[in-house]
Parts: C-alpha cells; sequence; structure tokens
C-alpha cells in the first residue's frame, strides 16, 4: 500500500494523488513478549526503510496507551463537506504546498513530498518508560485466552492511531487489510459476537471516530497479488513476529478461521472472493426503532453503538448473567441485623443511608467498565481476571460516563421534554 501511495504521488503517474501522507508505525513488541534487543534491530529496519520512501514518518510504541488522553473514546463531529470552491482551493494550497517543499526537480523521486537526503519531522525515537513497559506486559499477562489478546491487541492500537491522526491533523487512515484478511475477519466478527458491526469492521470506510474516518484502500486485492506485487518490485519488507505467532491451529479464534478460510482458497479459489463481495451488501443502518444519532451511547472500547438491550435481549441476558452474576457477593447476616446490648435491633452499615457504599465501591471498576461495553467487548472481558490493568484513560472515561448516566437519571423527573407534535413542527 506505502508503495502505490508513492507512485501515485509521482509527477509520472497519470492520476495524481492530491494529499499529504504520513506513515505510523506501531511498535508490539513488549505484548509479543520479545526482548529489547529484537524490538531495537526491528526498529532500526523500519526507520530505515520510512526514511527511504521520503515520507514524514511516526513511530510510536504500543505502550504509549497508558500516557492517552480520556478524550480518545469520545465521538467527535466531522467537519461538514466543502463544495466546489473549497475544493479548488484545497487543490491550489496542496499545489502550493508542493512548491514550498521543492518539489520541482523531484520529479524522478518516488516521493515528491520530501526531498531525497531531507530529514523526516520524526526525531529520534525513544525508549517507552520502564513502568509504562511492565505495565503493558501486567495487561496481557492477566487475559487468560489468546483470542482475547488479539482482539485487546487490535482496540489498543487503533485508539493509539487514532490519537496519533488527531495530534498530527490527519483526517483519514488508511489500513492495509486486503480482501484475504477481510474475509477472515467477516467470520472471526461473526464467532464473535460482532455480527452488528460488521459493515463497520469491514467495509470499505468507517465513520465511527467522526473527525477519523479509517478507509481500506488494499480491500480489492487477495494476500496473493499483494505477495507477488512485493516480490517483482521488489519492494523492502520488514517481519515482525505477532502476539499470534508459532501458536496452534485452534490456538484462537482468529487462528482457527485463518486456516478454514486459508485451507478453502486451496481447495476452492472463489472462497475469499464469495465470503468477501457478501460483506460488500452489508448496509450501515440504525437498529429496528432507533433514529442515527451521534448522542446514542457508544461502545467505550470499539466506540460502536451499543448493541445491549435490558428488556428484550437475549445476547444481553447471557452477556450480563455470564459476568455480573459471578461478581455478586452473598449476603452477610451478621452485618444487616447487629443487636445493640440492651436495646432494639440496630441497623446493620449497609442499610445505613449514610455509609452506604455503591457496587463502585464494593466491586472496583468492573461495573462502570462492563455496562459501557457492546456484546462482542463484554465477551472478550470475561477472560481478564480483573480490570485494574486496564490503562488508565479506559477506566477514567468509564468511571465519567457513569457518573453522567447517575446525575442524568436523577435528575431526569425535572427536565422537559417536547412532545412528537412540537418536534414535528421544529422539523417543518
Amino acid at each position: 500500500m506505502l508503495w502505490q501511495v508513492l507512485e501515485g504521488l509521482s509527477r509520472n503517474s497519470a492520476k495524481q494523488l492530491r494529499f499529504l501522507p504520513g506513515v505510523v508505525y506501531v511498535e508490539e513488541g513488549a505484548a509479543c513478549g520479545r526482548s529489547p534487543e529484537d524490538r531495537a534491530e526491528t526498529l532500526a529496519e523500519v526507520q530505515a526503510t520510512l526514511h527511504s520512501a521520503g515520507l514524514p514518518w511516526h513511530s510510536v510504541a504500543l505502550e504509549e496507551v497508558f500516557g492517552l488522553p480520556p478524550s480518545v473514546l469520545r465521538h467527535l463531529s466531522q467537519e461538514p463537506a466543502a463544495g466546489d470552491g473549497a475544493y479548488k482551493e484545497a487543490v491550489n494550497g496542496f499545489i502550493q504546498r508542493q512548491q514550498v517543499l521543492g518539489t520541482q526537480g523531484a520529479s524522478d523521486s518516488p516521493s515528491p513530498v520530501l526531498r531525497e537526503g531531507q530529514p523526516s519531522p520524526q526525531g529520534p525515537v525513544r525508549p517507552p518508560p520502564a513502568a509504562q513497559t511492565e505495565a503493558l506486559v501486567r495487561l496481557f499477562s492477566s487475559v487468560r485466552t489468546l483470542t482475547a489478546k488479539e482482539e485487546l491487541l487490535q482496540t489498543l492500537r487503533t485508539h493509539l492511531l487514532l490519537h496519533v491522526a488527531r495530534t498530527h491533523g490527519y483526517s483519514k487512515v488508511m489500513m492495509g487489510d486486503s480482501c484475504t484478511r477481510l474475509a477472515i475477519k467477516l467470520l472471526t466478527n461473526l464467532a464473535l459476537g460482532r455480527g452488528a458491526f460488521l459493515a463497520w469492521d469491514t467495509g470499505f470506510s468507517d465513520e465511527r471516530h467522526g473527525d477519523v474516518v479509517v478507509v481500506r484502500p488494499m480491500r480489492e486485492h487477495t494476500l496473493k497479488e499483494v505477495a507477488f506485487y512485493n516480490r517483482l518490485f521488489t519492494v523492502p519488507t520488514v517481519l515482525t513476529p505477532t502476539i499470534s505467532t508459532k501458536a496452534p491451529e485452534k490456538a484462537s479464534i482468529h487462528r482457527l478461521m485463518e486456516a478454514f478460510v486459508l485451507q478453502l482458497q486451496a481447495q476452492f479459489p472463489s472462497t475469499v472472493s464469495t465470503v468477501y463481495r457478501t460483506s460488500e451488501k452489508l448496509v450501515k443502518a440504525p437498529r429496528a426503532g432507533q433514529a442515527p444519532s451521534h448522542s446514542s451511547p457508544h461502545c467505550l472500547l470499539c466506540l460502536c453503538t451499543l448493541d445491549v438491550d435490558c428488556a428484550d435481549s437475549a445476547t444481553a441476558f447471557g452477556a450480563q448473567a455470564t459476568l455480573v452474576l459471578p461478581q455478586r457477593q452473598p449476603p452477610n447476616p451478621q452485618a444487616e441485623m447487629p443487636t445493640a446490648p440492651g436495646g432494639p435491633p440496630a441497623l446493620g452499615r449497609d442499610q445505613s443511608c449514610c455509609r452506604e457504599t455503591g457496587p463502585s465501591q464494593r466491586e472496583g471498576p468492573r461495573p462502570h467498565v462492563l455496562e459501557q461495553l457492546c456484546y462482542g467487548c463484554r465477551v472478550n472481558m470475561k477472560d481478564l481476571s480483573s480490570l485494574d490493568p486496564l490503562p488508565p484513560y479506559i477506566l477514567s472515561e468509564a468511571q465519567l460516563r457513569s457518573h453522567r448516566a447517575q446525575v442524568t437519571q436523577e435528575i431526569q423527573e425535572f427536565l422537559i421534554e417536547d412532545s412528537e407534535e412540537e418536534l414535528e413542527t421544529g422539523l417543518s
């Protein structure tokens, strides 16, 4: 994908791309259990490759998620689409920036963004603090299954990419998911209970974040085509092990679905294309009886609209029965009705209005987090022995949302809501 973008930016291209791209590399060695020496060697290879490409690049470590602000988990409104005049102004501004960067004499260069020998805006990469590395290792050590580890890694990577894009002013994030990977991801998400969000997880564009749109321009190419392209055009490649490298076929749902699809593809070459074409027919629509609105509650981790109903949802009952009921503690009769010497029975500490403790103080952050997750994320959080190792920005945002919902419920009876006739009159 990077090499095709470089070709599109070249002046020799028939249709020149008119945007200023940047490359983000997320270093995930700590989550995969790699040594600091191996991580430094891989990072040096990646830096050399990115420097030869001539694009602005940003290298971030996965440990930096422990320093993210809670605003990463909030849906920010997207700017309205501009008209034709604004588009022409943007094109003229792009041409002027190209001239300032000195692209007049770089027509033979594979990348017109930076001249050859010009340093990249990325400064020297410093290793993450040891405390953050230990916190990340502790977090992944608390996860029981490989399936939950892969889902957690993907979630943290998405949050980090979103933060980098917002920090440096990027409005689009281009992912390199191929047609084969998206077909595997579609079946995997179905097995993980994320069928309601397949249109966002596997579609060409993903607008769930609002101001930053995730696009997948490589979704028309299979893994075999990508491998042949890299081989024929001698594209420099850096191979890094993942969290599921050398894992058995049945170690996780992701590995099982990958082996299943690739084995079918070897026998029936139209398997991947059939699954992929099926995903193209999915439509991004709100749930039945709900209007499309950005003010509706979103999942704390995947930022999708909550798909759990407490009223009439069988999946919600299964998730709550699995995750909430084991957390309940048996009542203590001695604490409920202590007997005062020489007098009537006194109220227990749990029944006192002044000393009553809420669920958050008795059970920690688990109730705050679980009630704000979709069904698929709730199932994955079941494999975490404790939610305390989660990054602080997740726990802070969960506590803030719970407190806001509690205050809204307390003042709900004092709020004045417009009737349906008044709403229709205002819209007309």
